[in-house]
């Protein structure tokens, strides 16, 4: 195993991660709340996902014991130590990250959701990888989206979901439970939401289309969970504003 995010620490430091852990979790679970309460969302209508890239494994045992039960990694090597060090510890793993057509079979066994499907032939070796367990009889899967129709992001184009979902129909091996969007930064809320608004019709134009009831929208991050949750995202992904900065490569 690698050590890289993996220590031994002393109890002085593990009182300290406990303390930080519960005053950064309490404002974020504030944040969420309070744009839950203006957009008349029910309360817990939103999860929480601690985006972990980067953090050790002793901050999110800290984080776990403090309530936070789904962590998001963007690496598959690095969220697979993380995942062996929390053995133990209730926690819903998501893979929030790039994904190699080599590397599927790891994240089939070892995560519960995965957001970043941009293409059929990473949900068909998902679907055939996957085993069916009592506890999660499928994969659960959402379908990256590009509606800025960057070259640079990963994602389906809107243009291009209908066709994905109905070369993925047959997997029975999977769930797609919705979309999962990372847009370019906007200057205001109001265009923040603009975007956030048009996942959201996609999502129900697209239920409506297949007679699906797909429920999940991933989208939202530090600096739009607002808009993000007034458009009716159900995860937020949070970073900086849950751990603090990321620890030097």
């Amino acid at each position: 195993m690698s050590r890289k995010y993996t220590h031994n620490l002393p109890n002085s430091q593990r009182m300290q991660n406990l303390q930080y852990a519960a005053d950064r979790l309490q404002q974020v679970r504030h944040r969420i709340a309070q744009a839950e309460q203006c957009a008349g969302r029910t309360p817990d209508s939103v999860r929480l996902i601690g985006a972990s890239k980067k953090q050790t494994a002793e901050l999110l045992k800290a984080f776990c014991q403090n309530g936070l039960s789904d962590l998001g990694e963007n690496y598959l090597q690095e969220a697979l130590d993380k995942k062996e060090e929390l053995t133990g510890f209730s926690v819903n793993w998501h893979f929030i990250g790039a994904i190699q057509s080599n590397k599927t079979a790891l994240i089939a066994r070892n995560f519960d959701w995965v957001h970043s499907v941009d293409r059929q032939k990473i949900a068909r070796r998902l679907a055939e990888q996957f085993t069916s367990t009592e506890v999660l009889p499928k994969l659960n899967i959402l379908l990256q989206i590009n509606l800025d129709n960057e070259d640079t992001k990963a994602g389906i184009t809107a243009q291009s979901i209908r066709p994905t979902l109905e070369s993925i129909q047959g997997f029975s091996n999977i769930d797609c439970r919705g979309f999962m969007l990372i847009p370019a930064p906007r200057d205001s809320a109001l265009e923040q939401r603009k975007i956030f608004a048009t996942a959201r019709s996609l999502l129900e134009d697209t239920n409506q289309e297949f007679g699906l009831q797909m429920d999940s929208l991933s989208m939202g991050m530090s600096n739009d969970l607002e808009a993000a949750i007034a458009e009716g995202s159900t995860m937020i992904r949070i970073g900086t504003d849950l751990f603090g900065a990321r620890p030097a490569s």
